[in-house]
């Protein structure tokens, strides 16, 4: 029904993509990866969608990761293979990552537990297959994972590789640079990259020297990828999934420029209350989630075009924006105005929409559909 139509004509709010940004963000992720001898898994989390995956996989299908097992599943309904579960094992829900072990040519899943690696164990996959499993490393993020400095560390590893060699595989070491959110400025989260890549290579090191094979090694975080530091090259592979839509928290971090995020959240102006001395908008946070308010001086968005106005409060479907300083000027917002706000984060906004208005130039040329859920 929206094909075609300006973004102006769109009902609101809405989640437009601008199709150019978001194919030239994935385009340059994928040639500093080839710069650096890297393999590039994507993790799709922020976009959910079939197309957002065609696009950060160059249009192979293959390889990427996932936060939640419905996301693993529609992308395998949708044709791709290589998929890797970026969260510590389910083991409530052992049997559908069995199912999608047995269904792919390649399921991948982390775990930082001998209680983990005993589920598996105990739910052998059929027909020779085996349980590839990656070993989740905390390097400094503080929220899943094995520190690489524990005692229990190393034995976790040879366990995984060398107590059923023919029911589960060690895959590699996988860990989330996280603390990169915590920046600010490119030296620093180079800084975390770097201390993040050594941890991560030391522990490999230490696995190899004791006899352990372990083929691969992946960190990862849209700030970390963003700006990569030459000692990355020396992983096997990276898993950011920010970037192919970035936001305002990137652009404050750093990690790319304003002319870089690739998408917005359009919302009219409903109301003005002279009184107040502000506008009222039909964008709440249920389209744009409250993620920044307290993180950011911007709040959750900035208002595109419009520095002088801040958004102030949000309830379920209402926002009240008010000028920076003085007195709103009313005449020239009036009621029925589109307005863009660039979010402070796309993984939370994008959570918010159940369709993507993609665009060119302004016209609608696709609609893209998220997977929702757990």
């Amino acid at each position: 029904m929206w094909l075609g139509a300006r973004l102006d004509a769109l009902p609101t709010p809405a989640l437009a993509v601008d199709r150019a940004v978001a194919r030239r963000n994935a385009e340059r992720m994928q040639e500093r990866c080839r710069a650096l001898g890297l393999r590039l898994r994507p993790h799709v989390k922020t976009h959910k969608t079939l197309e957002g995956g065609a696009l950060a996989t160059g249009g192979t299908r293959r390889g990427v990761a996932v936060s939640t097992l419905a996301e693993a599943r529609f992308f395998a309904d949708g044709g791709f293979d290589d998929i890797l579960l970026a969260y510590p094992l389910p083991t409530g829900r052992l049997e559908e990552c069995a199912e999608l072990a047995q269904r792919l040519e390649a399921f991948q899943v982390l775990l930082d537990s001998p209680g983990a690696l005993q589920c598996l164990r105990q739910r052998p996959l059929a027909g020779g297959k085996r349980w590839l499993v990656w070993l989740k490393l905390d390097c400094g993020n503080g929220r899943a994972g094995v520190r690489p400095t524990d005692p229990g560390a190393l034995p976790l590893a040879r366990a995984i590789a060398e107590e059923a060699p023919e029911e589960v595989t060690l895959v590699g070491v996988y860990a989330h640079c996280g603390n990169t959110y915590g920046c600010s400025g490119v030296p620093a989260i180079q800084a975390i990259a770097r201390a993040t890549t050594a941890a991560v290579l030391d522990f490999v090191a230490a696995l190899r020297q004791a006899g352990v094979p372990c083929p691969q090694a992946s960190i990862g975080s849209t700030p970390s990828c963003s700006h990569p530091v030459p000692e990355m090259s020396e992983l096997t592979e990276v898993h950011p999934g920010n970037y192919i839509f970035y936001d305002l928290q990137q652009t404050l971090l750093g990690s790319c420029q304003p002319q870089d995020v690739a998408i917005r959240v359009l919302t009219r102006v409903v109301g003005h209350y002279p009184h107040r001395n502000q506008l009222l908008l039909d964008c709440g946070w249920t389209a744009l989630s409250l993620h920044g308010w307290a993180q950011s001086p911007a709040g959750c968005a900035t208002v595109e075009g419009h520095p002088q106005l801040r958004l102030v409060g949000l309830t379920q479907e209402h926002g009240l924006l008010e000028p920076v300083g003085g007195q709103m000027d009313f005449g020239r917002f009036p009621v029925g105005t589109v307005l863009a706000l660039v979010p402070f984060h796309a993984c939370a906004t994008a959570a918010m929409h159940p369709v993507y208005y993609v665009h060119e130039e302004g016209e609608v040329v696709a609609l893209w559909h998220p997977v929702r859920g757990w």
